[in-house]
């Protein structure tokens, strides 16, 4: 029967919906046991989840991205394939004197801030914050952000290229909140990614992002030209 599911999962077979508990044991003759010690391979495996109380479905697919690349989330997710939208939760110009700070900036200057749920397939992935300087982002208070990358109307729109930054990784647990908006499984952290992006050394974006840790891997590759010692 596993094996039989795999080839079937391989296919694409069920690519629309994953059949439940009793339709897998009337289609292959087993015991309920049997079924369920099929679906917990599965589930170690990654291909599957299945939470007690809820049908199994097919595991989403995890979206990676390389460390110190100059991408945002967007193109990460197009490159696994997945298709993507953005909900936009909050768009204002707004003052924040610790962001502005950490910006280089006066404390009383107005930011023009975004907040969007990033979802990638059907699912959620991401709450995605970002500051950005008024005087030079406004122009994207009027931008339809829901089905683009932000970088891309960044440069269309305000003329903004990043050409730097640093990137801060680390695993945080999700509050209530996040949990519900991300729909994260229980026992599931969070990957908390913080961004200062900068155009030619000048701090020019704040951003932190919140990620699913079931769907997404930060990647780097590295070399010694010496050899390993």
């Amino acid at each position: 029967m596993l094996a039989d599911l795999r080839a079937r999962l391989a296919t694409g077979e069920f690519a629309d919906a994953f059949p439940g508990e009793l339709a897998l044991v009337r289609e292959y003759g087993v015991s309920r046991h049997t079924v369920r010690e099929a679906l917990r391979e599965l589930r170690r495996e990654g291909v599957v989840t299945a939470e007690r109380g809820r049908r199994p479905r097919l595991a989403p697919a995890e979206v990676e991205q390389a460390l110190g690349a100059l991408t945002g989330l967007y193109a990460a997710v197009a490159s696994s394939g997945l298709e993507q939208r953005s909900v936009v939760r909050v768009r204002d110009v707004r003052r924040d004197g610790v962001v502005a700070t950490r910006l280089g900036l006066e404390e009383s200057t107005p930011l023009v801030h975004l907040e969007r749920l990033r979802l990638a397939g059907s699912a959620p992935l991401a709450l995605d914050r970002v500051w950005l300087p008024a005087d030079v982002a406004a122009p994207l208070l009027e931008v339809d952000v829901t089905r683009t990358a932000l970088y891309d109307e960044l440069l269309t729109h305000c003329g903004i290229r990043l050409t730097g930054g640093s990137d801060s990784v680390r695993a945080v647990v999700p509050g209530r909140g996040e949990r519900a908006l991300l729909e994260v499984p229980a026992g599931v952290a969070l990957l908390s990614v913080e961004r200062t992006g900068c155009v030619h050394g000048r701090p020019m974006e704040l951003r932190h992002t919140l990620v699913r840790g079931d769907r997404f891997a930060v990647t780097a590759d590295f070399g010694s030209p010496g050899g390993t010692r």
